[in-house]
């Protein structure tokens, strides 16, 4: 299980981590409080708002998305 911390600012950067996301062939979820959103839901990624630091949690392995994730991850 690997879990992240990202930020994404604008529009553009959730539809990026998105369309990464759903490359994807194992489950990303995205947590922000008590809220879980499936992260290869473009809605869900939007209903939880920009700027704000959200945990990404999934298990497996894809290059492209291991990118996107590093671009957006929060030191």
């Amino acid at each position: 299980m690997v879990e992240r911390k990202i930020r994404l600012s604008d529009t553009e950067e959730v539809k990026e981590f998105v369309s990464a996301a759903g490359e994807c062939d194992f489950d990303i979820n995205v947590f922000y409080n008590r809220a879980i959103i499936d992260a290869k839901s473009l809605l869900g990624m939007l209903y939880l708002g920009l700027s704000k630091d959200v945990t990404v949690q999934y298990c497996g392995k894809n290059d492209s998305f291991e990118h996107t994730v590093q671009k957006y991850a929060i030191a």
